[in-house]
């Protein structure tokens, strides 16, 4: 196990120069251009947008945004990463009306 080359977590090297939203640890959410990452996850994204969330519930996204351009997120920090094409928000099944 000593001589074994350590392997990334994620296979990031096909959403190179794709959009994607990452997802943090505390409920952060960021859009951007996914320019780079390492091993340990670390990302590097341009013309990145922060969805700015509830003041009164901060698990509720609102409609507002924030303009961040180049970032590194660290990678500790990061809970999910997936690509934006083919996203789309859909109807919570599991609410009670």
């Amino acid at each position: 196990m000593a001589g074994d080359k350590k392997s990334a977590v994620l296979d990031l090297s096909k959403h190179v120069d794709q959009r994607v939203r990452v997802k943090f640890t505390g409920g952060r959410e960021v859009e951007g251009r996914l320019k780079g990452f390492d091993t340990l996850v670390n990302l590097v994204l341009d013309e990145c947008i922060e969805y700015m969330r509830d003041v009164d519930d901060p698990y509720k996204l609102t409609d507002e945004k924030r303009q961040l351009g180049l970032i590194v997120c660290r990678g500790t920090a990061v809970t999910l990463v997936c690509p934006c094409d083919g996203m789309m928000e859909i109807a919570n099944p599991f609410l009670q009306e």
